[in-house]
């Protein structure tokens, strides 16, 4: 694989970093020991500026280049997720019911590799800045930096990241320019009846049925009320209700999770759904409380930005191993809230065959983080030439 030679010289350090990582996870915005760990390597690495304490947990360093220019952002995500860990690793989860299923551990060597490089060799103008960002998986943590004012505190014009691609070609890269990931929206309904004997339904007011009418009509939104070249998803993923064959409940509870690109789109999801479950309810006569999260936006590359990224993918990784012009996916990103704020671009990296993100026998691929750092680094050095 063709990886700046310097970054190659890292692979046991990176590698290193990556299982330390792997074997300490941490939720949310509570990644206080991950960006301990972080910090304590910036340092060592001898960059400028290190800021901490953005977004309760995350880091922000600053590398100064040779002479004046512009400031280029690259994101890592650190958060891991709730799971129990089965990959029987010896550098498996410590920490019961928590791991790295998502490979943000990945994404962290691959940014602290390109920081040791630029911190050594300041092959380019300007600055660069590296957001090390928390809660990505929950709680929107990319948003709260935006919110917090990264992007204009630390003057950063574009903005770059990567995600790891279990089981596409190890080194391949993938992108597209325009909407790549889809937003992401939760609805919450409970539904309240009137309890009582499974043998006397007509002394009571059943909300399981009244759930199964809601839930068997939500899932003609899509087909009948969305364009069918716009694509869409609402998949309902849990109903709990009832505790014996002879209880008809008073409550039941359904959730759904609603996709989207455009926001005419989504503003129609939320519209339909709410429409259905109040007619369904009056139609029952049973009570229902929506709580509908406005979760992550689409992420949109930016077109000029994604060609570019593009570009540099195929010097660290040849021409047959880039698809610049990816399908979407329906995955969302709070990455989308950086890309709102600034130009910039997303890219998947495929880290080669091995269980899929989020399943508990997930592990990140180390071969795979020396090419994310040199396309990193060389992003830094194509973006921001040292002038003359």
């Amino acid at each position: 694989m063709p990886i700046l030679n310097r970054i190659a010289s890292y692979s046991e350090e990176m590698k290193g970093w990556r299982r330390h990582l792997h074997a300490n996870p941490e939720l949310e915005f509570d990644c206080h020991e991950t960006a301990a760990f972080i910090v304590a390597r910036l340092r060592e690495m001898g960059v400028d500026e290190i800021h901490e304490g953005i977004a309760t947990s995350g880091v922000v360093a600053i590398i100064n280049g040779k002479g004046d220019g512009p400031t280029i952002g690259i994101r890592a995500d650190m958060d891991a997720l709730p799971i129990e860990e089965i990959t029987g690793a010896d550098y498996a989860s410590t920490v019961p019911g928590k791991m790295h299923a998502c490979g943000h551990d990945g994404h962290v060597t691959m940014a602290l590799g390109a920081a040791k490089y630029l911190a050594e060799t300041r092959n380019f103008s300007g600055r660069v800045a590296i957001l090390f960002q928390p809660a990505e998986e929950e709680g929107g943590g990319g948003n709260v930096m935006v919110q917090e004012g990264v992007m204009d505190r630390f003057g950063i014009g574009q903005v770059y990241g990567i995600h790891n691609a279990p089981n596409i070609p190890l080194g391949h890269f993938q992108t597209t320019p325009g909407p790549l990931m889809a937003s992401v929206d939760t609805a919450w309904v409970k539904i309240t009846g009137k309890g009582g004997h499974g043998a006397t339904p007509h002394e009571c007011i059943d909300p399981v049925v009244a759930v199964v009418g809601m839930v068997g009509a939500i899932q003609t939104i899509i087909p009948r009320n969305v364009y069918a070249l716009d694509e869409a998803v609402i998949s309902v993923t849990q109903i709990h209700t009832g505790t014996a064959s002879n209880i008809i409940p008073e409550e039941a509870t359904f959730c759904a999770t609603i996709r989207s690109f455009k926001p005419e789109v989504r503003d129609l999801l939320k519209r339909r759904v709410y429409e259905i479950i109040e007619g369904h309810a009056a139609a029952y006569n049973v009570k229902a409380d929506i709580h509908y999260d406005w979760g992550y936006p689409a992420t949109i590359n930016h077109p000029d930005q994604a060609e570019f990224a593009a570009e540099v993918a195929r010097e660290v990784s040849g021409e047959a191993a880039v698809n610049a012009r990816a399908g979407r996916e329906m995955g969302s990103e709070d990455f989308s809230y950086m890309l709102e704020a600034r130009p910039g671009a997303y890219l998947f990296l495929g880290i080669g065959p091995g269980a899929g993100l989020h399943h508990p026998a997930y592990d990140f691929n180390d071969e795979a983080a020396p090419i994310g750092a040199s396309f990193f680094a060389r992003l830094v050095e194509r973006a921001q030439p040292v002038a003359g």
